[in-house]
Order: structure tokens, then sequence, then C-alpha cells
């Protein structure tokens, strides 16, 4: 099916190609590379041949995440507390192969394999030849095919994938080619991959001086001048800055060319306003255009200070973080870029406004989708050094995986800070060589990138061994995992150490020695009440697979966002508390209902945001009231029930005892008096209908966009039905397909088919575009229910 509408949109669409490379033959391309490709869960030798039978092998479109299509088992689990780590997923090794034609034009071209991911120890073949072996699953790399193609003929490029012992990541970490490649082709004079270097290092208001570092590669034979013309271009499109210089570069040879640029009454980049300039480099040989490469950055100035905490632009900021791992759900690992749009843009309007990336590198595109939406980022590039699977390839490859991060993304304005590691045995040595390989790692990211500080996130430990055997020494920038209740300590006794909590539990506290004390004050307060502490990441901001606390659940179930990026009633805390909008938010407090409870130090009191509890009848009921205003008034079936100020309860959260009786309650939120936010909840009647809600109705029919469409079971007038669940049947016919359907439960063992159990009454089905336009037809139908049917456009 993928093959044929990939045909199909090649065929209409073959002349406007021809048209544009004949205009851009002088131009650098992109070609995605992600279609078409066969898969085989089979480790077999012969595959690499070119000439092997794959006829047989499944056909699959990249992203591709083998573990998510196989069943979860108990007989997959680790060892000891790495026993759900893989979310009792299995593993494997897998082969894939795909064939395809190299113009005989591109002969004199230079042409290159990106892979932007590749979960784990990748070996690649072309033509029966190997190109490399990658280890880290984690980090982009690329491979030069130019020596090895036939120009005109057939060729095919084999990559094969060895997962086989599991858990190699203490998290779900997926299987196989799960983010994008891409086929590069330049000419033989280029700008290196990821080759420019942008710095902002003097903003006024009036100017800003921008330095721009340009690597070019020449790969002929021969020393060439080369012209580099860096322009800045606005959102408009207009030429606001230009710079041009001569650069002889010798045969083979890779040289680094500066130059600055002045940049007038510059735009800045913020949270708010995340403006972004362009800067366009062309390269130019004996006057001839030979390449010309884009970089999209921001002009913003960034601080770090020990007492006051973190500054954007001169304004204090308090960073609202989470942590969020890559994957997402029934997709596993392999997410859609768009699928991460919706994430960011929920995250961002819930008063999120930093991600840290655990523990590992994003895509690309996911860092550029924070550029433009506003977060600060913290990018990652380990979780372990000498630990897990990575351990005995450290020495070996700890540079160039660094160099794929940092030199790959230090133009993104969004990232702030550079960290090394997580929790690292390194932090508990006896002696000083963890302190010394952090000083090693610490070192050589500013080598790549002066402009940034350097992080780590310690693990609670009692003895803090990390202070004597000057791990933590070797930091710009100490993150705290779970240690709020030693932070002033920590303050007191390093006064020049910047501090920020790099994990945080959603809802406990320690307290005193314990970090692990059930303390019921959220530890958002030792953020808010210390200038020292410039922020915290929630662990974790959405649910992923693995980690889980035990079978049958395979993952990790007590964030603020399900998986299906569905609010949780424990969301409403950090809602109020990051947000200056008036909100209040009503939430029943009952331990009774069917939640997973997770892993215990990071879990919440089970509440439920509906008012359905026909079996509480007559009966007091606890619920809260969780708000940002001065105080609130609740009121049943239109009986006040009184008014609380929320400044006498802890944790924005007002305590009432209800009886409970059907119908309406409604919270009134009030500051200065005035009514400023409202929120209600109502009893469900009997289940009547299927209610579908996409998210987007016109999709682009480029063979990866996505609607995601929200299924309520409701009765007639709309209000979902929580306790009535029961499985959905999903059809989707016409230029799209189903992709995956969720409900936000991960005590599952199965992530694929067309049909789920709803979830307190909601699931959530994605539907992913055709490479042919027109429309996607959506019928989901369920037991004593009318069909339901959605359609969405392509175009």
């Amino acid at each position: 099916m993928i093959k044929t509408n990939r045909m199909k949109f090649i065929y209409t669409t073959i002349f406007l190609v021809i048209s544009v490379l004949c205009q851009a033959q002088n131009q650098r391309e992109k070609k995605n590379f992600d279609f078409d490709w066969r898969f085989s869960l089979v480790d077999t030798t012969e595959a690499v041949n070119p000439t092997f039978d794959d006829s047989n092998w499944q056909e699959i479109q990249l992203p591709h995440d083998w573990s998510i299509k196989q069943l979860a088992s108990k007989e997959n689990s680790g060892k000891g507390w790495m026993g759900g780590a893989m979310g009792y997923l299995p593993g494997g090794i897998g082969w894939y192969r795909k064939n395809f034609t190299i113009p005989e034009t591109y002969e004199n071209k230079k042409l290159t394999i990106q892979f932007d991911g590749v979960y784990h120890q990748s070996d690649v073949y072309i033509n029966g030849k190997h190109l490399g072996f990658h280890p880290y699953g984690y980090t982009t790399f690329e491979y030069d095919l130019t020596p090895y193609l036939n120009y005109g003929g057939k060729n095919t490029i084999a990559v094969r994938v060895d997962h086989s012992k599991i858990p190699s990541s203490r998290w779900y970490s997926g299987s196989g080619i799960y983010r994008h490649i891409w086929l590069k082709v330049t000419n033989q004079v280029h700008v290196a991959t990821w080759g420019t270097y942008i710095t902002t290092p003097e903003i006024s208001e009036k100017e800003a001086k921008v330095n721009i570092a340009t690597t070019i590669n020449n790969d002929t034979q021969n020393p060439v001048e080369v012209s580099v013309q860096n322009q800045i271009v606005d959102k408009q499109g207009k030429r606001i800055a230009l710079e041009k210089s001569v650069l002889q570069v010798g045969k083979s040879e890779q040289k680094m060319l500066p130059q600055s640029l002045s940049l007038l009454k510059p735009q800045l980049w913020s949270l708010e306003k995340p403006y972004l300039y362009t800067m366009e480099t062309t390269v130019k040989v004996n006057g001839k255009e030979v390449d010309r490469y884009t970089s999209p950055f921001g002009v913003r100035e960034i601080r770090f200070d020990a007492n006051k905490g973190f500054f954007l632009n001169g304004k204090n900021i308090k960073m609202k973080g989470m942590n969020l791992h890559p994957d997402a759900g029934s997709l596993g690992t392999a997410v859609p870029d768009r699928s991460y749009l919706r994430r960011l843009q929920i995250l961002k309007e819930y008063g999120t406004n930093a991600i840290r990336c655990s523990h590992n590198p994003p895509t690309s595109e996911f860092l550029d989708m924070c550029d433009s939406l506003g977060f600060l980022v913290i990018d990652e590039a380990f979780d372990k050094w000498k630990g897990m699977y990575y351990g005995k390839y450290f020495d070996e490859c700890w540079q160039r995986d660094i160099n794929a991060m940092v030199l790959r993304d230090r133009n993104h304005p969004s990232i702030v800070l550079w960290s090394i590691g997580n929790e690292t045995g390194e932090q508990h040595d006896k002696t000083e060589e963890g302190g010394k390989r952090a000083l090693m790692l610490r070192d050589y990211v500013h080598e790549l990138d002066p402009t940034r500080l350097v992080t780590a996130a310690l693990q609670p430990d009692k003895s803090r061994r990390y202070n004597s055997n000057g791990f933590a020494q070797a930091l710009d920038v100490v993150g705290y995992n779970y240690q709020e209740p030693w932070l002033k300590d920590e303050h007191k006794k390093y006064p020049d150490r910047i501090m920020y909590v790099s994990e945080a539990y959603p809802y406990y506290r320690g307290k005193g020695p314990e970090y692990k004390a059930f303390y019921p004050v959220n530890p958002w307060y030792d953020v808010a009440d210390n200038d020292f502490v410039f922020g915290q990441f929630i662990w974790a901001g959405v649910d992923y697979l693995g980690e889980s606390s035990g079978w049958p659940s395979v993952g990790w179930v007590t964030s603020p966002f399900d998986v299906c990026m569905f609010e949780k009633p424990s969301a409403a805390f950090h809602r109020s508390v990051w947000n200056d909008k008036p909100m209040v938010r009503i939430a029943v407090v009952d331990q009774s209902l069917n939640i997973d409870p997770g892993k215990p130090h990071w879990s919440w009191p089970f509440l439920a945001d509906h008012w359905t509890f026909p079996q509480y009848e007559g009966h007091v009921i606890h619920v809260q009231t969780t708000t940002n205003c001065d105080s609130v008034t609740l009121v049943l079936n239109n009986n006040t029930l009184g008014t609380n100020k929320t400044s006498e309860f802890p944790n924005n959260t007002i305590d009432w005892y209800v009886p409970y009786e059907k119908g309406s309650i409604v919270a009134k939120g009030y500051k200065g008096g005035q009514e400023v936010a409202t929120y209600e909840l109502k009893t469900a009647g009997k289940p009547a209908q299927i209610l579908l809600t996409s998210d987007r109705q016109q999709i682009i029919a480029d063979g990866q966009d996505l609607s995601h469409i929200t299924i309520k079971l409701s009765d007639e007038q709309g209000t979902v039905v929580p306790n009535a669940d029961q499985e959905i049947m999903v059809e989707v016919v016409g230029n799209g397909r189903l992709l995956v359907l969720d409900n936000g439960d991960l005590r599952r063992n199965s992530f694929t088919g067309n049909s789920i159990s709803t979830y307190f009454g909601k699931a959530l089905l994605t539907v992913q575009s055709s490479c042919s336009a027109g429309n996607i037809k959506v019928m989901v139908k369920s037991k004593g229910f009318p069909d339901s049917i959605l359609q969405i456009t392509t175009e």
C-alpha cells in the first residue's frame, strides 16, 4: 500500500521534480529516504549481497520500531530493578534493505547518507561494501556513498541492527531505524555537514554582532579559491546583512572561515516571541555557485547566576521544565514529526517553558520545534558513561557522539545547557577518577561551543560523595535529582555553585535527610521560594514505555500527561503555579479508581476529573479544587457549599468534603473579589454516542503527516461516560491509513491492531496521510452505539 501510494505521488510530480532539479543543478539536495524499505527480523548475512532476494520481507516506511510491533511478555524482563526497563517488549536482530537508482548526471557529485538515529549497534552496507559500524543508538551519523555507487543503475543499501541483548537502556529504547534517513547530494566543494557555527557575542537594542564560522570541504584533487557569502535574512525573506570573503582551500582539505556581520535593531529570540533569522551561506568557485546552505538562528543572551538563577535577555526566568523520553505510546520510538509537534504545543499551552532531553539528544526536528515555539532546552548526550551497553564503547566513541550532538545542535537558540550525563556511576567514585572524566567531557564540549555551560544530573546520595571526589566541581552547573531537602545546605556550602532540580517528584517531596519521605508539599515551592534554584524538571512530563513498576504495567505512568497527551487531573497543580491566567480545576480523590499506581515516590493520590459516582450516592466524598486564584466557592446543584481561601491550604489545593449527589458541581475562582475562573463537572447519563474530534481536519499528502482524533463515549448531552468502557473498532479508508490506537492505560501487552478498549471513556486514534491528495474516511464502531464517521482531507 505504501509503495503504491508513493509511486502515484512520484508519477504525478515527476515533471515538477525535473524542473526544480534543472533550476537547482548547482545546489545541494537533501532527499527524504524514508520510503520503500523492506525489513526482516531474521539475522542472515546473505542480506548484504545486492542480489539477495528480499521479496518476502515486510514492506515498511521509516521511522520504524520493530519492538513495539511485538507482544509484551513477562518473559522479556531484565534482572532485578531492570525488570520492566524495556517495557517487557523484545529486542532481536533486524535487517533493512532498500533498492534505489542514482542518475548518471550525479557521477561527479558527492553523495552521503545520513542516519538520524538507529537503535542500536548498526552496520551499514552499500552494494555489498561495509560502510561502518555505529554503536550508539541516539546520535546522528553519516557515510560517504560516492565511491561505491552504480550511476544509472541499481544500488542496494542494507542495514543490520543488533538489539539482541535487552534491556540496554534503563527505559524503553525501541529497536531499529527509528528516525529519518536522508540522501544528501552536493558538489565536490561544499559546506561541511553542520558546517556553520553562529554566535551573537554582543547584543544591544541598536545592534547585534553576529559571528559565523563556515567550514568548507574541498573533495577535489586540486586546490581551489572559494568565495563565501553569508547573508542574514529576516522572516519576510528580506536580506538585512551581508559579508563576503575569499578562502583558499587545498586539495582534499577542510577549512574554516570566520566572518562577522552587524545586525541592526535585532529582534530577540524569547519565550513569548521566538523570532528566528536565517543565515544563507553561498559558496562559489570561479564565479559559479556550487553550494547554498541555510542555518536558522536566534539572537538572545543567556546568563546564569549562582544567587539569582537564570536570565534570558536580561529577564529573570524560572525554568518550568519537564523531562521527556523519546517514545510516544503505541508509536514506540518511531515517532513522526507531527506527533512531537502536537506534544510540544500541548505542553506550551500548559505552562511548560523548558525541556530536558532525557537522557539523549533528540531529533533535529524536535529542536527546530523548540526554537519556533519558544522552549528552553537542556540537550543531553548520555545517561551512563561506563555503564550499560555503552560502557564497552565509551573510550572509543564518546568524542564522536559528543561531536554529533554539539556540532549538529549548537545553532539552536532554544538550547541553553549541554548535559554530559545523568546519575553516572562516576559520581560515587571513592577516588577522583570520576571527576577527571567529567572534567574531560566538560572541557571537550567547551572546545566545540564555548558559549554555553555544561551540566550533569546527580543521583541522590546521602553521603554526597560527589562533593568530595571532584565530580560536582567539574561541572559548570549542577543538576540535583530529587534532592530538594538539601539544596539550602548545598548553597550555603557552595555559594558559587549554579544549581537546579534536574529531576523532581511530581507530588511528594523529601524531608530532612530522607529524599524519599512522602512529604505532601510539592517540590515546586523549593524552586519558587529560592532565587538560587533556577528551575525544576518534573520526572516525567509525559508517560512513557519502560521503567514500569511491574507486570502487567509496561511503562511509567505517574506523569501529568498520559501517552495520548490527555491531561490528568493531577496536572492541575503545575498548571496553577506555572500560569498567570486564572484557573481552577475540580478532582475527586478516590483510591478505588482503576489506575495503574506506578512507582510510589513518583505517584499521586488517585484522582478523577468526573462527577459520575453512583456507588457513592449519599456518601461524603473527598473533593479537591486546585487553583491560582485567591479563593474558591464550590456549588453543588446550585447550592453553595462554601468559600475557602487558597492560602489556607497546601499545594494550591483546597480540600472539601461533599455529600455526593448526581448533577453538577461547579468551582468558581475569585481574585480581588471578582470571579475570574470557573470549572464544572457533570454526572454522565447512559452511553449514547461516539464523539470524534480531530486536532487537524486538513493534513499534507506527504505520506508522513498526521491527524490525531480523540474518541469519547458520551451521553446524549456530550458528557463523557467514564464508567462504561468497552472495545471500539476503527476502519480507515481512502488516502491514508490507521497508524496507531492508544487509550492512556499502559497495562497492555499489544500496541497494534484496529481495536482497543476505551479508558475512562476515551481513546486516541492517529491517522497518517498517503502520498496522494484526497480524503480519509475514519469509521469508529462499538457495540450498542451508532457508528461514528469523520473525514480528513489531504492536500
